[in-house]
Order: structure tokens, then sequence, then C-alpha cells
């Protein structure tokens, strides 16, 4: 587990970063469809590390301000970027969240979240989803990609809730959720069990069942924020919380398997 101060650090590293490639696109100098610097030429400028570099690099393409082509690079993606979240995000760098409190504001906003992309969302988003799916699975074995995948799936079903003001919110939550997890996210034991739980969200949504789609939800988020309390054994606890069993294994399928079964 990493140290506050070491936390902090990597926070600060990952911002830099984010500032820099911000005013590269708001001065112009890259525009959508440009490809950022190569890794080993853009740590140096920055005089960081690479593996820092990844980090900052990881936390745009959460936000969908970078699109990564493993193998390729990284490109400014098409559309205005998505900046809005920095104040929350800069509270939580002062302040600092309790792990208890996030997941309660997430399980109160993301539940409806995904209750109104079962009633409204659209085919497009539907495919776009399962996409990140099939991702999650493809990148278990790699925590930073896979943690990109995490994030651009919730920030989807946000997206196809209808309701721009949700999901401006969930804007505003994804950047805290992206910095908070980069801490611990090497700590992370059972990210195939994480990846069946959306599979089981995406499915509901894909089947038009709010109610299961909400339920599905609160249940993945209850489970994230067992397993983070865990990796972070001195984390507070919220007055009232329970014990919970633990959950019922889900059949492994195979990864291509992301639409669900008619």
């Amino acid at each position: 587990m990493k140290s506050n101060t070491e936390a902090s650090t990597q926070r600060y590293l990952t911002m830099r970063v984010v500032d820099h490639i911000r005013g590269l696109i708001e001065s112009g100098k890259l525009k959508p469809g440009d490809k950022i610097p190569p890794e080993r030429e853009f740590a140096k400028d920055l005089q960081i590390s690479r593996a820092s570099l990844r980090g900052g690099i990881g936390y745009m393409a959460a936000m969908g301000i970078l699109n990564v082509r493993h193998g390729v690079g990284a490109f400014v993606a098409e559309g205005p970027p998505q900046f809005g979240n920095a104040s929350l995000l800069l509270m939580h760098a002062i302040h600092g969240f309790q792990t208890w409190q996030m997941f309660e504001a997430r399980i109160a906003l993301e539940g409806q979240l995904a209750a109104l992309a079962a009633k409204r969302g659209s085919a497009e988003q539907f495919s776009a989803m399962g996409e990140e799916i099939t991702d999650l699975y493809a990148t278990i074995d790699d925590s930073h990609a896979y943690l990109i995948h995490d994030v651009r799936f919730h920030r989807l079903i946000a997206q196809a809730s209808g309701n721009p003001v949700l999901a401006a919110l969930m804007e505003s939550i994804t950047g805290v959720l992206y910095d908070d997890r980069l801490s611990n996210v090497e700590l992370a034991s059972n990210r195939r069990s994480a990846a069946d739980m959306h599979r089981e969200i995406f499915r509901a949504i894909c089947s038009r069942d709010p109610l299961r789609a909400r339920e599905q939800m609160e249940c993945h988020l209850k489970q994230a924020e067992e397993a983070q309390r865990e990796e972070k054994p001195g984390t507070a606890v919220r007055s009232g919380t329970r014990k919970r069993m633990p959950p019922k294994a889900v059949p492994r399928r195979r990864t291509r398997a992301a639409i669900p079964e008619k």
C-alpha cells in the first residue's frame, strides 16, 4: 500500500501531466485527432518518469480527453475536452474524502444513472458499453489499463442516462474516482470478479430492466467498497455498516461474450 506521501506525489505528477497536455490543447498546439509526443520524449521534456507520464495519460484517457490505441500511441479525442471536474479533484487533494463518503455518493447517483440508462440508452451507447466490457476482460492482467476501461464504462452509463445534469455530476466524480483508485489499483486482487459484476450491470441495462440495473449497480459498488476497505485496513467505516457476506461466485464466461444472451 502506498503511503499518504507517495499517493500525494503520484497525484501531483498525474496533474502535472494533465495540466501540460491541457495547455497544449488550449493553445492549439494539439488538436483533435493529433497524436501526443512519444513517451520517452514527453517524459524527458517534463522531467518525470515514464511510469508517472502513463498515470497522467491514463487519467486523461479515462476522462475521454485522450484515446489510447495500444501499440500505436495516445491521440487527442474528437469533440470538446472535458476538464470540468477540476474543482472536486482539488477539494479531494486538499481535504481528502473518506472511502465511505465517496461510495455513499456513488451509490445514490450511479444506481439512478443505471436505471435511466436501461430506459433511455441507445443501441449505439449499448455497443460502446459492450466494447468496454470486452476490454475489461482483455486487460485483467494490466491494472492501469483495466482502470481506464472501468472508469469509461461508468461514464458511458452516465451519458446513456439522457440526463445531462446527472451526467455532469458523474463527470465531476470520475476524476476523483480515477485518482483514488490509481493509488492502490495494483492491490486489486479480484479484477475478474469486478469485470463479471460490470457485465451483469451491462446485461441488465441492455435488457431494458431499470430495477435490475439499479440493483446490480448498487451491489457492485457495495462489493467494491468492501474490497477497497480491505486494501486500506485503516479506512474509516460508515456508522451502521455491517459485515457483508461474500458474493456468490459468478460463472466465468468467454471474454468476448459481452452482449447479453437472448
